[in-house]
């Protein structure tokens, strides 16, 4: 045992924590959660990681490292027409397709067959409201917005994994001091909340399936990604299928999508936690502690959340998700024979468009496969015989 694996536990937990509650808090309001609800929202879907990270590093021996759907809060936030009721359905619905996944290897193949470009473009659309939101909310507290957003910059020059924290932190303080937050709120501890399901067509298409799409393409495939960069050679079912139970037994209670993390992951499987691979597993129980901690003292933190200003959350949010808007961005791109594809992918989903119910990240995606599917037909001549037909009639 060396003191870097729990000090790098802890980093990752606070790291990831801290830096993304904002959009817990921001994808709880969008679906009208109340206070209470997303206290036990934010317990609910800490306690599935706290088991899932002791149970799968103890019995795989790897630094197995789980994390709330970053991505998909976004995608949730970003919605506007659905209930927490819809919301609760939609997680069970995702929970039940992830321990498929598991049990089916066949699934997990065809997931990762999805175009990157278009998966991409899809996320993509997501996340570019947040940074526009983030921008907008400078001339409401220009004197506040301004100097954090400076901050970020310079910080994540030198330590990019704990900017988003610090202007956090650092925001939260500068607000109460100059006494933009009116006082905070007596600590309680946390308690779980049941909340009755709402199952609909509408929820099914346009919140389970995009949840679980994101989820697969952008957080299991990359955790799985950065497990066997690290040198181990992890078996998805087991692991995607043991987070799409916990995900399941959450949901009633709020909790949103867990999935294999990859930012926190890297933080925990790297040879600075220790020389030897065969050791770093002892960073997942450390990390379920923290998120034990987290779990306990959960309503206090969404109360502080609440009496934050809210151009300060919205700040936070944006910030938190431009290195992943980036990422995704130049994944869609990189492909010429596919930035149509992910371009249409990107507009639709980003236009907030709701047709038949169903929102912008599932007609996103369908539009994108579409035309990647026509550009392929053009490549391999199917077209010829109707371009000479055209050409002749006109």
């Amino acid at each position: 045992m060396r003191l870097s694996i729990p000090i790098s536990a802890f980093v990752a937990a606070i790291v990831g924590f801290g830096g993304t509650l904002a959009i817990v808090i921001a994808a709880a309001k969008a679906v009208g959660a109340t206070q209470i609800e997303t206290a036990s929202w934010v317990t609910a879907i800490c306690l599935a990681m706290t088991i899932e990270c002791l149970w799968l590093s103890w019995r795989t021996k790897m630094p197995v490292i789980t994390a709330w759907s970053t991505p998909g809060l976004a995608l949730i936030a970003a919605s506007s027409s659905f209930s927490m009721g819809e919301a609760v359905g939609a997680f069970i619905v995702t929970g039940i397709l992830l321990i498929a996944t598991g049990l089916f290897g066949p699934l997990t193949r065809l997931i990762a067959r999805i175009p990157p470009s278009v998966a991409s473009g899809m996320l993509a659309g997501i996340l570019v409201s947040f940074a526009i939101n983030a921008i907008k909310a400078i001339p409401t507290d220009p004197w506040l917005i301004l100097p954090l957003i400076a901050a970020f910059f310079v910080i994540r020059l030198f330590n990019p994994a704990v900017s988003v924290l610090v202007v956090l932190i650092g925001g939260g303080l500068a607000a109460f001091l100059t006494g933009r937050v009116g006082g905070l709120p007596t600590p309680e501890l946390s308690t779980l909340t049941l909340i009755a399901p709402h199952f609909s067509v509408a929820a099914t298409v346009g919140l389970a399936l995009p949840l679980y799409l994101v989820t697969m393409a952008s957080q299991n495939l990359s955790g799985l990604a950065v497990l066997r960069a690290a040198g181990y050679h992890p078996e998805p079912g087991p692991l995607i299928g043991v987070t799409g139970l916990f995900s399941l037994l959450s949901a009633p209670f709020g909790g949103s999508t867990t999935n294999l993390a990859a930012i926190s992951a890297a933080i925990c499987t790297g040879p600075d936690v220790h020389p030897d691979p065969a050791e770093r597993w002892k960073t997942g129980p450390f990390y379920a502690l923290a998120y034990l901690v987290f779990a306990i003292f959960g309503a206090s933190l969404v109360a502080i959340f609440a009496v934050l200003p809210q151009s300060l959350i919205v700040l936070v949010a944006g910030l938190a998700l431009m290195a992943p808007l980036a990422n995704a961005l130049s994944i869609a791109l990189k492909e010429e024979g596919h930035r149509m594809a992910a371009t249409v992918t990107f507009a639709v989903t980003a236009s907030g468009l709701t047709l038949f119910g169903v929102g912008a990240a599932f007609w996103g995606l369908v539009a994108g496969v579409v035309v990647l599917f026509l550009e392929e037909l053009k490549m391999r001549q199917s077209f010829q015989p109707l371009i000479r037909i055209w050409r002749t009639l006109s």
